[in-house]
């Protein structure tokens, strides 16, 4: 059994919210604009109309700080409507994070792993 990892070792944590831009971008702007009213800590990235990185998917990531999970998670799994969140922490593997790491609110969308495999061979993870 390996040894238990320590939560400390989590600097922060991004939510990916996942839209189809012809049919759900426009619930996708109105849960954005009501997490960057209510979330003043958080950082809103781009939108990404397109597969970027590992997401297979349409996306924009929100950054948000490990005090902030206890009640930005919470909301999100309250406030997401019919669309698809992944969370994951911060510890330094993107690819553990995005998959033995990840919580997923609805339905898991694709990845592209192998961008996260190349990167993990890269640094010689």
């Amino acid at each position: 059994m390996e040894a238990a990892r320590d939560p400390a070792s989590i600097t922060g944590y991004h939510a990916h919210i996942y839209y189809d831009p012809p049919t759900t971008r426009a619930a996708a702007a109105q849960l954005r604009d009501r997490i960057g009213e209510r979330f003043a800590h958080t950082r809103i990235g781009s939108w990404h109309d397109e597969p970027v990185g590992p997401h297979g998917v349409a996306m924009y990531q929100v950054v948000f700080a490990v005090e902030d999970f206890p009640t930005f998670v919470p909301w999100l799994m309250l406030n997401r409507g019919e669309l698809n969140v992944l969370v994951h922490p911060q510890t330094g593997d993107s690819y553990a994070d995005h998959t033995a790491h990840a919580l997923w609110l609805g339905a898991p969308q694709p990845l592209r792993l192998d961008v996260l495999r190349r990167h993990r061979d890269a640094r010689g993870a």
